[in-house]
Protein backbone atom coordinates (compact mmCIF):
# COMPACT_ATOMS: atom_id res chain seq x y z
CA UNK A 1 0.00 0.00 0.00
CA UNK A 2 2.83 2.47 0.99
CA UNK A 3 4.80 1.60 -2.35
CA UNK A 4 1.49 2.40 -4.11
CA UNK A 5 1.10 5.90 -2.52
CA UNK A 6 4.75 6.68 -3.22
CA UNK A 7 3.89 6.10 -6.44
CA UNK A 8 1.14 7.86 -6.86
CA UNK A 9 2.73 10.96 -5.25
CA UNK A 10 5.83 10.62 -8.03
CA UNK A 11 3.15 10.39 -10.85
CA UNK A 12 1.25 13.13 -9.54
CA UNK A 13 4.76 15.25 -9.26
CA UNK A 14 5.63 14.52 -12.71
CA UNK A 15 2.10 15.51 -13.94
CA UNK A 16 2.07 18.92 -12.41
CA UNK A 17 5.75 19.51 -14.13
CA UNK A 18 4.53 18.37 -17.23
CA UNK A 19 0.97 20.40 -17.46
CA UNK A 20 3.01 23.27 -16.15
CA UNK A 21 4.57 23.40 -19.85
CA UNK A 22 1.08 24.02 -21.32
CA UNK A 23 0.72 28.06 -19.36
CA UNK A 24 3.43 29.47 -21.44
CA UNK A 25 2.00 27.77 -24.08
CA UNK A 26 -1.41 28.88 -23.90
CA UNK A 27 -0.18 32.38 -22.96
CA UNK A 28 1.42 33.10 -25.65
CA UNK A 29 -1.24 32.52 -28.15
CA UNK A 30 -3.46 34.38 -26.21
CA UNK A 31 -3.36 37.71 -27.99
CA UNK A 32 -4.51 36.55 -31.19
CA UNK A 33 -6.75 33.16 -30.84
CA UNK A 34 -9.58 32.06 -29.24
CA UNK A 35 -10.10 29.78 -26.17
CA UNK A 36 -11.60 26.97 -28.24
CA UNK A 37 -9.31 26.80 -31.07
CA UNK A 38 -6.43 26.21 -29.02
CA UNK A 39 -8.36 23.51 -26.97
CA UNK A 40 -9.72 21.73 -30.40
CA UNK A 41 -5.99 21.90 -32.12
CA UNK A 42 -5.07 20.32 -28.62
CA UNK A 43 -7.58 17.62 -28.53
CA UNK A 44 -7.21 16.46 -31.72
CA UNK A 45 -3.22 16.33 -31.70
CA UNK A 46 -3.68 14.04 -28.07
CA UNK A 47 -6.78 11.85 -29.67
CA UNK A 48 -4.63 9.52 -31.51
CA UNK A 49 -1.77 9.23 -28.94
CA UNK A 50 -4.48 8.72 -26.32
CA UNK A 51 -6.04 5.81 -28.48
CA UNK A 52 -2.37 4.72 -28.77
CA UNK A 53 -1.67 4.98 -24.86
CA UNK A 54 -6.01 2.77 -24.11
CA UNK A 55 -4.75 0.03 -26.30
CA UNK A 56 -1.59 -0.68 -25.12
CA UNK A 57 -2.98 0.00 -21.69
CA UNK A 58 -6.50 -2.23 -21.03
CA UNK A 59 -7.57 -2.52 -25.09
CA UNK A 60 -10.02 -0.46 -27.15
CA UNK A 61 -13.19 -2.12 -25.84
CA UNK A 62 -12.38 -0.50 -21.93
CA UNK A 63 -13.76 2.58 -23.91
CA UNK A 64 -17.65 1.17 -23.50
CA UNK A 65 -17.51 1.36 -20.20
CA UNK A 66 -20.45 0.83 -17.67
CA UNK A 67 -19.33 3.96 -15.98
CA UNK A 68 -20.04 6.25 -19.12
CA UNK A 69 -21.87 8.82 -17.74
CA UNK A 70 -19.87 9.50 -14.57
CA UNK A 71 -16.81 9.20 -17.13
CA UNK A 72 -18.65 11.91 -19.00
CA UNK A 73 -20.02 14.14 -15.96
CA UNK A 74 -15.96 14.32 -14.77
CA UNK A 75 -14.69 15.24 -18.44
CA UNK A 76 -16.98 17.97 -18.71
CA UNK A 77 -16.05 18.94 -15.45
CA UNK A 78 -12.70 18.96 -16.07
CA UNK A 79 -13.23 20.87 -19.57
CA UNK A 80 -15.27 23.65 -17.79
CA UNK A 81 -12.03 23.80 -15.08
CA UNK A 82 -9.39 24.05 -17.71
CA UNK A 83 -11.37 26.71 -19.84
CA UNK A 84 -11.79 29.10 -16.77
CA UNK A 85 -8.43 28.74 -16.11
CA UNK A 86 -6.88 29.44 -19.89
CA UNK A 87 -8.91 32.50 -19.90
CA UNK A 88 -8.02 33.87 -16.19
CA UNK A 89 -3.92 33.51 -17.61
CA UNK A 90 -4.96 35.74 -20.46
CA UNK A 91 -5.66 38.67 -17.85
CA UNK A 92 -2.91 37.54 -15.01
CA UNK A 93 0.23 37.27 -14.79
CA UNK A 94 0.87 33.35 -14.86
CA UNK A 95 2.38 33.66 -11.06
CA UNK A 96 -1.01 34.94 -9.98
CA UNK A 97 -3.10 32.84 -11.53
CA UNK A 98 -0.84 29.79 -11.13
CA UNK A 99 -0.97 30.91 -7.24
CA UNK A 100 -4.55 31.40 -6.85
CA UNK A 101 -5.30 27.86 -8.55
CA UNK A 102 -3.52 26.38 -6.04
CA UNK A 103 -6.29 26.15 -3.90
CA UNK A 104 -7.07 23.16 -5.39
CA UNK A 105 -5.46 20.97 -3.16
CA UNK A 106 -7.06 22.11 -0.48
CA UNK A 107 -9.99 22.24 -1.72
CA UNK A 108 -9.30 18.45 -2.58
CA UNK A 109 -8.84 17.91 1.30
CA UNK A 110 -11.97 19.56 2.13
CA UNK A 111 -14.61 17.82 -0.12
CA UNK A 112 -12.80 14.48 0.33
CA UNK A 113 -15.02 14.10 3.79
CA UNK A 114 -18.57 14.68 2.30
CA UNK A 115 -17.47 12.96 -1.46
CA UNK A 116 -15.45 10.22 -0.75
CA UNK A 117 -16.11 9.66 2.90
CA UNK A 118 -12.70 9.72 3.83
CA UNK A 119 -12.00 11.45 7.44
CA UNK A 120 -11.35 14.97 7.54
CA UNK A 121 -10.44 16.70 10.85
CA UNK A 122 -10.83 20.34 11.96
CA UNK A 123 -7.11 21.24 11.73
CA UNK A 124 -7.58 20.12 7.72
CA UNK A 125 -10.11 22.69 7.61
CA UNK A 126 -8.32 25.26 9.46
CA UNK A 127 -5.35 24.74 6.86
CA UNK A 128 -8.39 25.57 4.37
CA UNK A 129 -9.36 28.93 6.03
CA UNK A 130 -5.58 29.58 5.93
CA UNK A 131 -5.38 29.32 2.48
CA UNK A 132 -8.36 31.50 1.88
CA UNK A 133 -6.29 34.18 3.69
CA UNK A 134 -3.64 33.92 1.47
CA UNK A 135 -6.01 34.14 -1.38
CA UNK A 136 -7.73 37.57 0.19
CA UNK A 137 -3.67 38.64 0.30
CA UNK A 138 -3.44 38.00 -3.69
CA UNK A 139 -6.66 39.11 -5.07
CA UNK A 140 -6.47 42.46 -2.69
CA UNK A 141 -10.11 43.30 -2.41
CA UNK A 142 -10.95 47.11 -1.64
CA UNK A 143 -7.35 47.90 -3.22
CA UNK A 144 -8.57 48.88 -6.31
CA UNK A 145 -6.55 46.74 -7.62
CA UNK A 146 -8.34 43.80 -8.04
CA UNK A 147 -8.41 42.12 -11.16
CA UNK A 148 -12.20 39.90 -10.99
CA UNK A 149 -10.32 37.54 -13.77
CA UNK A 150 -8.77 35.75 -10.21
CA UNK A 151 -12.17 34.31 -9.54
CA UNK A 152 -12.17 32.73 -12.94
CA UNK A 153 -8.79 30.61 -11.41
CA UNK A 154 -10.25 29.93 -7.86
CA UNK A 155 -13.35 28.58 -9.80
CA UNK A 156 -10.83 26.61 -12.10
CA UNK A 157 -9.43 25.32 -8.43
CA UNK A 158 -12.86 24.31 -7.07
CA UNK A 159 -14.04 22.29 -10.44
CA UNK A 160 -10.44 20.46 -10.84
CA UNK A 161 -10.79 19.57 -7.18
CA UNK A 162 -13.85 17.94 -7.52
CA UNK A 163 -13.05 15.95 -10.78
CA UNK A 164 -10.00 14.47 -9.05
CA UNK A 165 -11.99 13.29 -6.22
CA UNK A 166 -14.61 11.82 -8.95
CA UNK A 167 -10.97 9.99 -10.52
CA UNK A 168 -10.58 8.70 -7.12
CA UNK A 169 -13.78 7.01 -6.86
CA UNK A 170 -13.89 5.76 -10.12
CA UNK A 171 -10.47 4.50 -10.15
CA UNK A 172 -10.99 1.07 -8.69
CA UNK A 173 -12.53 0.13 -12.64
CA UNK A 174 -11.32 2.73 -14.98
CA UNK A 175 -7.81 3.22 -15.90
CA UNK A 176 -6.07 6.85 -16.20
CA UNK A 177 -5.51 6.50 -19.70
CA UNK A 178 -9.59 5.94 -20.03
CA UNK A 179 -10.24 8.85 -17.77
CA UNK A 180 -7.70 10.84 -20.09
CA UNK A 181 -9.51 9.59 -23.28
CA UNK A 182 -13.06 11.05 -22.32
CA UNK A 183 -11.30 14.08 -21.00
CA UNK A 184 -10.09 14.70 -24.02
CA UNK A 185 -13.23 14.07 -25.88
CA UNK A 186 -14.86 16.57 -23.93
CA UNK A 187 -12.24 19.34 -24.03
CA UNK A 188 -12.94 18.54 -28.05
CA UNK A 189 -16.73 18.31 -28.28
CA UNK A 190 -16.76 21.40 -25.66
CA UNK A 191 -14.74 23.82 -27.92
CA UNK A 192 -16.50 22.96 -30.84
CA UNK A 193 -19.75 23.69 -28.83
CA UNK A 194 -18.48 27.13 -27.39
CA UNK A 195 -17.19 27.78 -30.48
CA UNK A 196 -20.19 27.77 -32.62
CA UNK A 197 -22.60 28.99 -30.09
CA UNK A 198 -20.62 32.71 -30.02
CA UNK A 199 -20.50 32.27 -33.70
CA UNK A 200 -23.91 31.41 -34.34
CA UNK A 201 -24.84 34.77 -32.00
CA UNK A 202 -22.81 36.74 -33.46
CA UNK A 203 -20.61 37.79 -30.60
CA UNK A 204 -16.87 38.58 -31.95
CA UNK A 205 -15.45 40.84 -29.72
CA UNK A 206 -15.06 41.98 -26.14
CA UNK A 207 -13.23 44.30 -23.95
CA UNK A 208 -12.32 42.43 -21.10
CA UNK A 209 -8.78 39.54 -22.20
CA UNK A 210 -10.23 36.79 -20.78
CA UNK A 211 -14.12 37.25 -22.91
CA UNK A 212 -11.88 38.52 -25.77
CA UNK A 213 -10.03 34.86 -25.52
CA UNK A 214 -12.87 33.25 -25.47
CA UNK A 215 -15.44 34.66 -27.83
CA UNK A 216 -12.78 35.92 -30.58
CA UNK A 217 -13.34 33.89 -34.05
CA UNK A 218 -11.23 31.25 -34.97
CA UNK A 219 -8.71 32.66 -37.26
CA UNK A 220 -5.91 30.32 -39.29
CA UNK A 221 -2.87 30.03 -37.19
CA UNK A 222 0.76 30.80 -38.43
CA UNK A 223 2.99 27.80 -38.64
CA UNK A 224 4.72 28.92 -34.99
CA UNK A 225 1.40 29.13 -33.50
CA UNK A 226 0.36 25.84 -34.91
CA UNK A 227 3.21 24.14 -33.00
CA UNK A 228 2.46 25.91 -30.18
CA UNK A 229 -0.67 24.69 -29.61
CA UNK A 230 -0.24 21.16 -31.13
CA UNK A 231 2.58 21.25 -28.57
CA UNK A 232 0.07 21.48 -25.61
CA UNK A 233 -1.70 18.14 -27.01
CA UNK A 234 1.01 15.98 -26.60
CA UNK A 235 1.70 17.95 -22.72
CA UNK A 236 -1.80 17.31 -22.05
CA UNK A 237 -1.97 13.61 -23.07
CA UNK A 238 1.12 12.92 -20.78
CA UNK A 239 -0.08 15.69 -18.07
CA UNK A 240 -4.02 14.38 -18.16
CA UNK A 241 -2.49 10.14 -17.77
CA UNK A 242 -0.20 11.28 -15.01
CA UNK A 243 -2.85 13.37 -12.83
CA UNK A 244 -5.19 10.83 -13.33
CA UNK A 245 -3.24 7.93 -12.24
CA UNK A 246 -1.68 9.81 -8.78
CA UNK A 247 -5.27 10.34 -8.08
CA UNK A 248 -6.27 6.31 -8.83
CA UNK A 249 -3.25 5.10 -7.06
CA UNK A 250 -3.50 7.19 -3.79
CA UNK A 251 -5.84 8.59 -1.31
CA UNK A 252 -6.69 12.04 -2.45
CA UNK A 253 -6.13 13.72 0.98
CA UNK A 254 -2.57 12.47 0.85
CA UNK A 255 -1.37 12.98 -2.64
CA UNK A 256 -3.39 16.60 -3.44
CA UNK A 257 -0.28 18.62 -1.38
CA UNK A 258 2.20 17.70 -3.79
CA UNK A 259 0.25 19.62 -6.50
CA UNK A 260 2.12 22.40 -4.95
CA UNK A 261 5.52 21.58 -6.52
CA UNK A 262 3.66 23.52 -9.53
CA UNK A 263 4.27 26.48 -7.71
CA UNK A 264 8.16 26.18 -8.34
CA UNK A 265 7.41 26.33 -12.52
CA UNK A 266 4.75 29.21 -13.42
CA UNK A 267 7.22 32.14 -11.55
CA UNK A 268 10.03 30.42 -13.58
CA UNK A 269 8.15 30.46 -16.93
CA UNK A 270 6.67 33.57 -16.39
CA UNK A 271 9.80 35.19 -15.85
CA UNK A 272 11.49 33.23 -18.50
CA UNK A 273 9.17 33.92 -21.57
CA UNK A 274 7.24 36.88 -20.53
CA UNK A 275 9.60 39.31 -18.35
CA UNK A 276 7.03 39.10 -15.50
CA UNK A 277 8.46 39.56 -11.90
CA UNK A 278 6.25 38.74 -9.20
CA UNK A 279 4.29 40.88 -6.81
CA UNK A 280 5.30 41.18 -3.20
CA UNK A 281 1.62 40.39 -2.06
CA UNK A 282 1.61 37.22 -4.62
CA UNK A 283 4.83 35.97 -3.14
CA UNK A 284 3.21 36.04 0.52
CA UNK A 285 -0.30 34.99 -0.76
CA UNK A 286 1.35 31.99 -2.64
CA UNK A 287 3.17 31.16 0.35
CA UNK A 288 0.46 31.22 2.94
CA UNK A 289 -1.44 29.06 0.61
CA UNK A 290 1.05 26.24 -0.17
CA UNK A 291 1.97 26.57 3.76
CA UNK A 292 -1.85 25.44 4.48
CA UNK A 293 -1.53 22.63 2.00
CA UNK A 294 1.73 21.51 3.93
CA UNK A 295 0.46 21.87 6.78
CA UNK A 296 -2.38 19.62 5.70
CA UNK A 297 -0.16 17.07 4.95
CA UNK A 298 1.17 17.03 8.22
CA UNK A 299 -1.90 16.65 10.13
CA UNK A 300 -2.68 13.63 7.40
CA UNK A 301 0.66 11.99 8.31
CA UNK A 302 0.07 12.27 12.31
CA UNK A 303 -2.96 10.66 11.68
CA UNK A 304 -1.44 7.82 9.58
CA UNK A 305 0.87 6.74 12.08
CA UNK A 306 -1.22 7.34 15.37
CA UNK A 307 -3.21 4.20 14.74
CA UNK A 308 0.33 2.16 13.95
CA UNK A 309 1.75 3.36 17.19
CA UNK A 310 -1.32 2.85 19.00
CA UNK A 311 -1.80 -1.30 17.54
CA UNK A 312 2.41 -1.15 18.24
CA UNK A 313 2.00 -0.45 21.84
CA UNK A 314 -0.83 -2.56 22.81
CA UNK A 315 1.00 -5.59 20.84
CA UNK A 316 4.28 -4.93 23.35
Amino acid sequence: MQNQIVRGILSLCLGVLVFSLQDPLVKAVSGGYPVTEVMAIRAIVALPILIVLVHADVGLRAILSKRFGMLTTRAFIQFTSYTVYYLAIAALPLADAVALYFMAPLCIMALAGPYLGERVSWQTLATVLLGLLGVLVMVRPGAGLFEWAALLSLGSAVLYGFSQLMARKIGDTESSTVMAFYQNGAYLVGALVVAGTFHLAGITHAVHPSLEFLVRPWIWPTLPDFLKMAACGFVASAGMILLSQGYRLAPANRVATFEYTGILWSPLWGLLFFAEVPRPTTVIGAALIIGAGLLALNVGRRKAVAPVLATTGDTA
